[in-house]
């Protein structure tokens, strides 16, 4: 499979990263590098062939949810004998303020949607977890399949919804 963006590395040039929000930019020029050393998440980053100028970055890693906080209509499908249910958390997705309105978030999402789909058939996630950092993130999810998750800022989308986009 072919993907757009590449784990990030020392050879990334992070400092001029700006996407307008300082917690995602401050995470990515100071902590993200750190996460990756850790295993604590993994960071994709999008760089820019000619100039090496990230366009964007996202973040993957393995979490789980309650199986009480899954809407009813999914949670009756699932075994009762779970307390949580795997997913993969995509943490964090950021573009950088010079390639903001090109559709480079939907394609990221697309890639870090893959990259969950393809580690999924290896491991177990119920389905692709974000935390939106804000109303506008929230829209941008809901435009593209993500559910709310009932009492928590919290939206998902089931992998079997994301195996049918890349089959």
């Amino acid at each position: 499979m072919n993907f757009l963006t590449e784990l990030l590395n020392t050879g990334h040039n992070r400092k001029n990263f700006a996407c307008g929000n300082e917690m995602l930019d401050n995470y990515f020029r100071y902590q993200a590098g750190q996460d990756v050393k850790r295993k604590l998440s993994a960071c994709f980053v999008w760089p820019e062939q000619e100039t090496g100028i990230i366009k964007g970055y996202y973040t993957l890693s393995y979490s789980s949810i309650p199986l009480d906080s899954v809407p009813d209509n999914i949670r009756r499908k699932l075994p009762g004998s779970y307390t949580s249910i795997p997913v993969t958390l995509l943490g964090r997705l950021a573009v950088n303020k010079i390639f903001q309105q090109k559709g480079i978030g939907k394609l990221l999402l697309i890639d870090a949607l893959k990259r969950s789909c393809l580690a999924g058939h290896q491991t177990g996630s119920f389905a692709v977890v974000v935390d939106p950092v804000n109303k506008q993130a929230e829209l941008f999810y809901k435009k593209y399949g993500f559910i709310k998750l009932p009492d928590s800022g919290k939206m998902f989308i089931p992998m079997k919804t994301v195996e049918k986009l890349f089959v």
